[in-house]
This record gives structure tokens, sequence and C-alpha cells, in this order.
């Protein structure tokens, strides 16, 4: 018998721990190429789930707020080893991002600009724009599987770049129009868009299609009541002792406030709420600089891990400066500051997945849920091109409109997307290769200086 017509033998916890574990470390490019990584791993390679219940998975994570990419991870952990396996897999996702951010922001505010990162970080910045195009396209590739709905992708994406609509917005459209498609044409908003479905592609699942839903994710009132008292105690405990400790209008408490809202309003992911947290960080709160957001920016692109993780360094930078903890030294004060952010910032993110994943099973395969679903993937499509172009406009045109466009940064990100797209190439691979070319193009720009020659 063909060893993919059966499926693969039962995941144990353990294993699961160290596959989450290596995610957090090689979740490059964004949401995109860290939903494409997924998709690469535990659809086709360990066929953990089949690409209907991933898809399925995914579209509801789409429409939540917050970083859809770990929402997946901890929804993928809890339908396979219950609740602890999808809060294992939600922090193990960030948990690697957590620490390289605190460290990279103890380094920036420690030692200054260091000429050595800036270099690396001037490489890696196009490699994430081509790693972005090219999810967009794996993305794409999947879910478009017909006129009507690459008709959608375009119109989402001149929604979000000629007319500056929100992201919600266009979750809301997407949706109209998937639940009167679903209606009025069912075979194209079926699962599969109309090519039929995707039933045994890369082999049996451990969950497949047909699979009948665990008993931990049947949809009970008794549990989604509990676990939206757990979240409450949890959010209120925490705001309480910061209260307690500092005050209302302490800094550390008024960053709970402040990333607690935040967290409920990243439709779309990172740059959908970084207006929003710009205006609040820098102009109204005064916790970090206009300069030190961009820089904390570049880091968050750099490294693994949610691109909102970039909350990490706004609230480290903001403990340095702001929080009145130790006298002696400020990196306390710092970390506190980053971690207290962060939990308020994912936070939200587990209490949808584990009060909401049961509901979203109950309508496993029902087109009157999933056809909306299934818009609002290929509107997010075009939102994630959109992404892409933004990467694109302020890598290779720094200085915006008046500024000379970066012939280099646009060769480097052309060799990465050739090294993606052509021969397959890694992620990890890439973006490595792309700092190393940052850091030797720096060289040779310093070297020609001195020559009296301007590249």
């Amino acid at each position: 018998m063909n060893p993919q017509q059966t499926p693969p033998p039962p995941v144990t916890l353990g294993q699961a721990f160290w596959y989450w574990l290596k995610l957090g470390f090689i979740s490059f490019g964004g949401p995109a190429g860290q939903i494409a990584i997924m998709h690469h791993d535990l659809v086709e390679q360990k066929r953990w789930l089949s690409e209907r219940r991933f898809l399925h998975a995914l579209n509801y994570c789409m429409v939540l707020p917050g970083p859809e990419a770990q929402q997946l991870a901890t929804y993928i952990g809890w339908l396979m080893h219950r609740s602890w396996g999808g809060i294992m897999a939600g922090v193990l996702f960030i948990l690697p991002s957590l620490f390289l951010l605190i460290l990279l922001s103890w380094v920036y505010l420690r030692f200054g600009t260091v000429p050595a990162v800036a270099s690396v970080l001037y490489g890696i910045k196009p490699a994430v724009t081509a790693i972005v195009l090219f999810a967009a396209h794996r993305i794409g590739s999947r879910a478009l599987k017909n006129g009507v709905l690459w008709t959608i992708a375009v119109l989402a994406f001149l929604a979000i770049f000629a007319f500056k609509l929100p992201f919600p917005l266009i979750v809301l459209l997407a949706a109209g129009l998937g639940a009167i498609g679903g209606r009025v044409l069912p075979d194209k908003f079926a699962v599969g868009g109309g090519h039929g479905a995707a039933k045994h592609h890369y082999g049996a699942a451990l969950i497949d299609d047909d699979t009948p839903t665990p008993e931990h994710a049947t949809f009970r009132w008794s549990r989604l009541l509990t676990i939206v008292a757990i979240g409450l105690v949890l959010w209120l405990g925490m705001m309480g002792l910061l209260c307690g400790l500092y005050g209302w209008h302490g800094v550390l408490t008024q960053m709970g406030w402040f990333f607690t809202k935040a967290a409920l309003l990243t439709f779309g992911g990172a740059y959908a709420v970084l207006p929003y947290v710009y205006q609040g960080a820098v102009e109204h709160y005064h916790w970090l600089s206009a300069a030190q957001m961009m820089d904390g920016l570049a880091l968050g692109e750099s490294t693994p891990g949610p691109l909102i993780m970039i909350v990490t360094f706004v609230g480290f930078v903001g403990g340095w400066t702001a929080v009145p903890l130790s006298p002696d030294t400020a990196l306390l004060p710092a970390i506190y500051a980053a971690l207290v952010v962060t939990y308020f910032t994912f936070l939200p993110s587990f209490l949808f997945i584990l009060a909401g994943g049961p509901l979203v099973e109950s309508t496993h395969g029902k087109l009157q849920f999933t056809a909306p679903l299934s818009a609002i993937t290929a509107a997010v499509v075009g939102v994630i091109l959109n992404l892409a172009v933004f990467f694109a406009w302020h890598v290779f045109w720094p200085q915006g409109q008046s500024g000379h466009f970066d012939g280099l940064a646009a060769l480097i990100g052309s060799f990465a997307l050739l090294a993606l797209f052509r021969y397959k190439a890694g992620v990890i691979p890439v973006i490595a290769a792309s700092g190393v070319a940052g850091l030797l193009v720096t060289l040779l720009r310093s070297w020609l200086a001195q020559q009296g020659i301007v590249l």
C-alpha cells in the first residue's frame, strides 16, 4: 500500500513541542511567510492535517484581530493536543522573537547605532519584501481557484492600496460577497474554489477532511463560559496588580491598557495597527521617538515571529526611559515593560482561539459558513500583496518620492526573489545571504567613498 494513502502515526505532545519551538526560530517573512511555512510543514510534509482543515482554520484566524499566523499555530496546537497544546504552540511561536527583541533592544539602547547591524538590516529588508511577495503567491495559488475569487482579491488590493479603506471594512465587504456568492454561485465559493476538493492531495492526513471533530473541540456553552471567565481573571488580575503597584496613571498600567486596545484593533496584522501604535506610543505617551519607532520596525522585520512583536521593542524602550523602578539600572524596568506589553498584546489571541475554536469546528464543511470565509481569504491575498508593495516602496525608495531609487537594494531583493521562486531556497538561507550582501554593499560603498566615488 502506498504510504501516502495511510495517515501518519499520532503526534505526541513532545514531538509537537519541538516542532513549534523550531517554528518560532524560523518564522521569518511576516504572516504570509509564516503561514506558508506551516502549510509546507504540516500539510504537505508531515500531513498533520489536511489542506481543507488548514484553510478552514486559517479563514477563521484571518477574521480575528491579532497576529493570524500565531493564532493559526495556536489553533492547530489546540486541535491536536487540547488547550495546553494550543497554549504551548502559541507561546513557542513568539518566545524566540521575544528574547531576541529584548536582546537587540538592549544592544540598540546600550551601544547606539552599530554600523555592522545597520548594514545587515540593509540587506535583510529587500529580502523580506521578496519573502512576502513569494508567500502571497503561494497562498494565492491555493486560495484563488477561479475568476470570482481572483476578482475579490483584486478589488481588495485596490480598496486598500488606492482608496485606503480600513481592513475591517474590507473583511466585512468580502464576507458579504461570500455570503451572497455562496447562495448564487455555491460552486465558486466551496473549499477548492469550484475546481474540486483538495482531499488527499498530499496524502492521507492525521486530521483529514472527514476525520470526526475531537471531543475537546466540540462546542459546549459551559466550556465557552469557563474560558471567557479565565481570560477575564487573567486580564483583570494583571491590570489590578499593576494598578495597585503603580497606580492607574503609572507607565506599566497605561501600557497594559493601551496595548489591550491595540490588540483588539490588529485586523490585518501589524501594519494595520502600526499607525495606532505610533500615534499612542510616540505622540501621546512619548515612550519613544519617531526615529526609534522606525528602528524598532527594522528590528522587527529582521527577527522571527509576528511583525506585531515590534510592540516588545516599544515596551522595552519605554521602560528603559520612563519606568522609575530602579535608580541603578534601566535594564530590569525595560524587561518588565517589554513583558507587560507582550502579555497584554497576545492574551486576547489565545482567548479568541480557545473560546472560538469549537464554534469554528462546528461549521466545518457547511457552505453557509465557509463561503464568507473563502471570500475573506481571497481578499486577504490582495491585502498581503499591498503589504509587499508597501515594503518595496519604503525599501527601494527610502526617501520617498523625492528620493533616489536604491538599485542595490532592488538587486538584493531580485536575487532573493529568484532564489525563492526558481531554486526553492529556504527562508533562513535567503535571509542570511541577504544580510551578508547588505554588509558587503556597505563596505563597498565605504571604500568607494574613500576613493571619492559615490555609489
